[in-house]
C-alpha cells in the first residue's frame, strides 16, 4: 500500500462509499503481518516509496512463497513484487502456492531474481544506466537493472565495456552524460568506476564482484580499489550487492 492507496481508502470512507469498519478491515494487517517465520511490512511502500523485497537466500522454497502470498493478498495495493537471489525451486513454489494470483511472475535464472510486476508506473526522473565491466559481471548487474526496474525506474543496460578495451566505452559517452545515476558493476581490480566518474557529472554507485582470479581474494580486491577511487562522485556498495546500488539509485533518481 502506498500514499495513493491510503488517501483514496479515506476519500471513501469521507465520501460515504467505504464504512468505518471495512476500512478498518482494509488497514488491519499496517503496518506488518505476522506469519510466524516472519513478519511482513505491508507499511514499508508508505514510510520508504516501494515494498518489502524478498531476500530468498536462506529461506526454504515454501517460506518465500508464503510471504509472496501474504503480499499478493492485500487487494488494495498493486505494487510490484520483487525476490532476489532465488532459485529454480522457490520459483516454482511461489507458482505453485499463488496460484492464478502470481500469473505475472517471471523468473529470471541469469540473476536469480523473481519479478511480479502489477505496476508500470515511472516515479524516477531521469535513466539509471546499470554498467558493466565484463560479460562475467552481467549476472550482478542484471539483479541491479531489475531491481530498478521494478522500483518504478527507466533502467538500461550498457555491458561488456571494462577497461581492458577502454575503446568500448568511450563509443557510448552519450548514454554516460545523459543518466541521471549510474551503477557501475565491475570485478578484478575495480577500476572501471572511475573511470566513468570522471567522464561524467552524476552520481556513480559501484558495486565490486567476486569475479577474479586468486588475489582478488572473491571481490574485496575491487572492494579496495573502489572505496580508494579518486573520482570524488563514486560511492560503494558491498560485493555482489546490486539489489543495493539500485535502491539507492532509485532514491536518488525521485529526488
Amino acid at each position: 500500500m502506498n500514499q495513493t492507496d491510503l488517501l483514496k481508502i479515506l476519500e471513501s470512507v469521507q465520501g460515504g462509499k467505504l464504512s468505518p469498519t471495512a476500512a478498518v478491515e482494509r488497514l488491519k494487517h499496517l503496518p506488518f503481518e505476522d506469519l510466524g517465520f516472519a513478519k511482513v511490512d505491508h507499511h514499508r511502500t508508505l514510510r520508504q516509496g516501494f515494498s518489502e523485497v524478498v531476500f530468498a537466500k536462506g529461506k526454504t522454497p515454501q517460506q518465500v512463497a508464503e510471504i509472496v502470498h501474504a503480499m499478493l493478498q492485500k487487494k488494495d495495493s498493486r505494487h510490484n513484487i520483487l525476490v532476489t537471489r532465488a532459485s529454480p525451486e522457490v520459483f516454482s513454489a511461489v507458482k505453485k502456492t499463488n496460484g492464478k494470483t502470481a500469473r505475472a511472475a517471471r523468473f529470471h535464472p541469469l540473476s536469480g531474481v523473481i519479478t511480479i510486476e502489477r505496476s508500470r508506473e515511472t516515479s524516477g526522473k531521469g535513466v539509471i544506466l546499470v554498467v558493466s565491466a565484463g560479460t562475467s559481471d552481467i549476472p550482478v548487474a542484471e539483479e541491479a537493472l531489475l531491481t530498478a526496474r521494478m522500483m518504478g525506474n527507466r533502467a538500461e543496460p550498457l555491458y561488456d565495456v571494462g577497461i581492458a578495451g577502454i575503446h568500448r566505452l568511450l563509443d557510448h559517452r552519450g548514454k554516460l552524460v545523459e543518466a541521471r545515476v549510474i551503477i557501475c558493476v565491475a570485478g578484478m581490480e575495480g577500476a572501471l568506476p572511475s573511470v566513468v566518474g570522471g567522464l561524467v557529472a552524476v552520481p556513480v554507485i559501484a558495486v565490486p564482484t567476486s569475479v577474479g582470479y586468486g588475489a582478488s581474494f572473491g571481490g574485496v580486491a575491487a572492494l579496495l580499489g573502489m572505496l580508494n577511487s579518486c573520482a570524488s562522485n563514486v560511492t560503494v556498495v558491498n560485493i555482489d550487492n546490486g539489489f543495493g546500488a539500485a535502491c539507492v539509485a532509485s532514491c536518488i533518481n525521485r529526488l
